[in-house]
């Protein structure tokens, strides 16, 4: 997080309108500043513009998927690249694995539970 008196900005990368609506919201609630992309290009373009202190970004999206863009953004920015998590509805060890080859320092299975991404929000974007 930067040190700042600003609240943590998070990039919420997620296609479908309805989920994206509500994660928006949870963490908005939470006191964070969320901008928002619909695909992976989308993301990859957004952190080129804006800094962000936390990606949350799901793994199925269209023109570039969430893997590729976490590998894009991490190759592109390296060590000053925000973390990133993914998110998916695929099987939890086997995207975990690929998550973390690329790049991705967190993972969470789909359907999400509120709380656990909450706590993973908090630990990462204060960092």
């Amino acid at each position: 997080m930067l040190l700042t008196d600003s609240p943590p900005k998070i990039l919420l990368v997620e296609d479908f309108d309805d989920s994206r609506a509500v994660l928006k919201r949870l963490l908005e609630m939470e006191g964070w500043q969320v901008s928002e992309a619909r695909d992976g290009q989308q993301a990859f373009d957004a952190i080129l513009q804006d800094s962000f202190d936390l990606i949350l970004m799901d793994v199925s999206l269209p023109v570039v998927d969430g893997l590729q863009a976490t590998h894009r953004i991490c190759s592109a920015l390296g060590a000053a690249a925000p973390p990133i998590i993914l998110t998916s509805a695929y099987s939890r060890n086997e995207m975990r694995a690929k998550a973390m080859v690329a790049g991705a320092v967190d993972y969470l299975a789909k359907p999400l539970d509120f709380d656990q991404l909450l706590n993973l929000v908090r630990r990462y974007a204060s960092r």
